[in-house]
């Protein structure tokens, strides 16, 4: 696997470590407040609807309802940008290089949705199946930045490509089971939209502002459509010109704009917003339920199985190896950190309840869950790294 990290790669996973520390600041100030004296102002203040209708447009909404589906569809466009760019010229853009990761992600998504369920089958938490499927990157960078020299930077490489087809995994979830309301109508409009954008993309068209201009338009048809939202952000990041991805790309210009407005503005606010979590006294028994019980046991159990077994099949049939001073206690323990669901294991979360005691039992869960991933997870590597050093 390559060591060489371009500019680029180096921006954004500098990023998102330091985003993670900022989520962690984010959620533990939400939680304090939601636990005070103010918590009942908070939590209403995150319910004021804030716009207006006109003109036949809906857009009138709760400021948490423009947190998830506004700002995260910039974040949104974020990750499709570092998609694109690991495609055409990063990781994934070597089958060999990329295979591993493939291989890690499709099971680190795979046996967390079966184990939770197994659990939920034929229940009304059976939708939330999708919750422990894909890792925050920003958290699982964060552990790695911890560790710094003691772990290889090709394992900050592996962990970064896995969480990228863990997102992307996530978002084609999302659009094919996360669906409500739709219409075709509107539907047919996005994808008309999406459509011109490529066209202009093939044309050479590299002004930014257009893209975006549409980009605005496609989000709202597909804020209609009943698919979510924030999947217009993953389609214009790839209607946007990469070019041959130098500095001198659109998508570069715009990728590198973002990296900081995402990580210390959008997914500040996206916690603040979503872990307003009043704990009453008997919260505890919410993480005996079986969506639960599905959700920690599909990210501490689901997570790092998923990806050892396949990665060790990748190897076992030749189509992969491990990356270049990275060993199996290495992958065992990026593995856990996989297991770090928070940001779209909220997400989806949000997408697949709608119930109000679900939806806090399940943010408990994934909150404590992905704690102590992040904790295993940085014990095994530390270890690892005292054994490589003996």
């Amino acid at each position: 696997m390559r060591t060489k990290l371009t500019k680029l790669y180096q921006e954004f996973t500098n990023a998102e470590q330091s985003s993670g520390i900022a989520l962690i600041v984010a959620t533990t100030v939400s939680l304090a407040i939601a636990n005070s004296y103010w918590g009942d102002a908070y939590t209403h203040f995150w319910h004021t609807e804030v716009g207006a209708n006109f003109a036949g447009l809906h857009l009138k909404h709760s400021l948490a309802h423009w947190v998830n589906d506004a700002l995260m569809a910039i974040f949104f466009l974020l990750i499709g940008l570092e998609i694109e760019r690991e495609i055409y010229t990063g990781e994934l853009s070597d089958l060999k290089n990329a295979a591993l990761p493939i291989f890690a992600a499709i099971g680190g998504m795979l046996m967390p949705a079966l184990i939770h369920f197994y659990f939920n089958r034929g229940t009304a938490t059976q939708s939330g199946f999708g919750i422990p499927m894909a890792t925050d990157i920003a958290f699982a960078l964060g552990v790695l930045a911890l560790l710094g020299d003691r772990v290889p930077v090709t394992l900050k490489i592996f962990l970064t490509a896995l969480a990228i087809i863990d997102d992307l995994g996530a978002i084609l979830v999302i659009a094919l089971f996360y669906v409500s309301d739709f219409s075709i109508a509107y539907f047919s409009g996005a994808m008309a939209i999406f459509a011109l954008l490529l066209v202009l993309n093939r044309t050479g068209v590299t002004k930014v502002w257009i893209y975006l201009l549409l980009g605005v338009v496609m989000w709202y048809c597909m804020l209609e459509s009943g698919v979510h939202a924030t999947l217009a952000g993953v389609l214009l990041a790839f209607a946007i010109p990469f070019g041959n991805g130098d500095e001198q790309s659109p998508s570069y210009h715009l990728q590198h704009v973002l990296h900081k407005p995402v990580a210390f503005i959008i997914m500040p606010i996206f916690a603040l917003a979503n872990t307003d979590i009043m704990l009453s006294g008997d919260w505890g028994s919410g993480l005996m339920t079986a969506n639960s019980i599905g959700i920690s046991a599909g990210l501490l159990i689901g997570k790092p199985v998923g990806i050892l077994l396949m990665c060790w099949l990748a190897v076992l049939l030749g189509i992969s190896q491990l990356p270049e001073s990275v060993n199996w206690r290495h992958l065992i323990g990026v593995s856990i950190l996989g297991g770090i669901g928070f940001t779209m294991s909220i997400f989806i979360t949000l997408l697949a309840f709608n119930d109000a005691a679900v939806v806090q039992n399940s943010k408990i869960t994934i909150l404590l869950t992905s704690l102590m991933a992040g904790l295993v997870g940085y014990l095994i590597l530390r270890m690892a790294s005292k054994i490589r050093s003996t």
